[in-house]
């Protein structure tokens, strides 16, 4: 009877500890943080932003040493550092692993209210700190190729960006409403860095990316190759990603490109500054945002011109501001001008 009893007790407790490894601990300690945000307000701070070949990596850089050199707040330190970009950022977020990151407006929009990808994983805090740029995707291949087309990717090898990066998703709803679907073409989820060498050295076919305008990568392979070819979105496939994801179509032109000959039109998106309300307090984020949209000047990336307080509420619409933020654009007057 004795033995029986322990033996129960084991099988008990092996079925508690198999019960317990259900989620891989990663995953498990991600959820348990979601569930218990508490208010961890810090001066020391990680700004995510892309891989080093896309625009939020080096612009990102700039942005943290603005903030860090001009927000009087006493043991500042603003790092930012590379990550697969906008909906990595927003879950590091949600999990207090970064507590800013840059963004593709229309992600933060369903985090903050729990919608699309973000229905059961509503980002509870997440603040709006401004607009930074107007990224454009940029869908490129080599004349050499023969594909002069977004539907004659069919059996191809695309570069579609790194798993949680905004260029991934806005790939695939692209390739979908031109009527190339999930298999209908090899996926290949690399930066931009590796699927410019990939598509230089022949081993893709093509690649996507949101991107600034002019972007180095893509210059880069034109200079290599002197066949870089833009496809364009069409006029079905721009109203039908106008009405299911709210980017909006944008005009390439040949002069966005010193080596461009002809425009190509595409989807364009705002790319955002975000960050905790759970770690930065209103005090820091009113420095933070003071000191960007006031120092912007200083910033030699050519988005850097984007950074200003005209444009800083653009792609706000039904993301929460932060407090901070919100003091700031109400110091300013920019919220009475929003309603106006």
């Amino acid at each position: 009877m004795k033995s029986f009893h322990l033996s129960a007790v084991f099988l008990f407790a092996c079925c508690i500890f198999i019960s317990a490894c259900g989620l891989p601990e990663d995953e498990g300690a991600k959820e348990a943080k979601k569930k218990e945000l508490k208010e961890d307000f810090r001066t020391y701070l990680l700004l995510g932003t892309s891989s080093p070949g896309g625009t939020y990596f080096p612009l990102g850089q700039e942005i943290a040493s603005v903030i860090q050199n001009n927000a009087p707040v006493e043991g500042l330190d603003v790092s930012a550092i590379a990550t697969a970009a906008s909906k990595e950022n927003l879950e590091r977020i949600s999990i207090e692993e970064l507590q800013l990151g840059m963004t593709i407006h229309i992600h933060a929009k369903e985090a903050s209210e729990g919608t699309g990808d973000y229905e059961d994983a509503k980002v509870e805090n997440l603040g709006f700190f401004g607009q930074l740029y107007p990224e454009i995707m940029q869908i490129v291949t080599l004349g050499e190729t023969g594909i002069l087309s977004i539907s004659e990717l069919q059996g191809k090898k695309v570069a579609i960006g790194p798993k949680k990066s905004g260029s991934h998703d806005a790939a695939k709803q692209i390739l979908e409403v031109h009527g190339v679907h999930d298999g209908d073409y090899e996926a290949i989820e690399v930066d931009i860095e590796e699927a410019k060498k990939m598509l230089q050295e022949g081993r893709i076919d093509a690649l996507f990316s949101f991107l600034g305008l002019p972007n180095n990568v893509i210059n880069d392979l034109q200079t290599a190759t002197e066949d870089v070819k833009f496809l364009e979105i069409t006029d079905d496939g721009l109203e039908q990603l106008q009405k299911t994801t709210g980017y909006d179509p944008f005009i390439i032109n040949d002069t966005s490109y010193d080596w461009l000959e002809t425009e190509a039109s595409t989807i364009t998106a705002y790319a955002i500054l975000v960050g905790s309300t759970s770690q930065i307090d209103e005090e820091v984020g009113y420095e933070i945002t003071k000191a960007l949209y006031e120092n912007a000047s200083y910033i030699t990336h050519p988005q850097g011109k984007f950074i200003t307080k005209n444009n800083a509420l653009k792609g706000s619409k039904g993301i929460k501001l932060h407090p901070g933020a919100k003091k700031y654009f109400e110091e300013e007057g920019l919220l009475e001008e929003k309603k106006e």
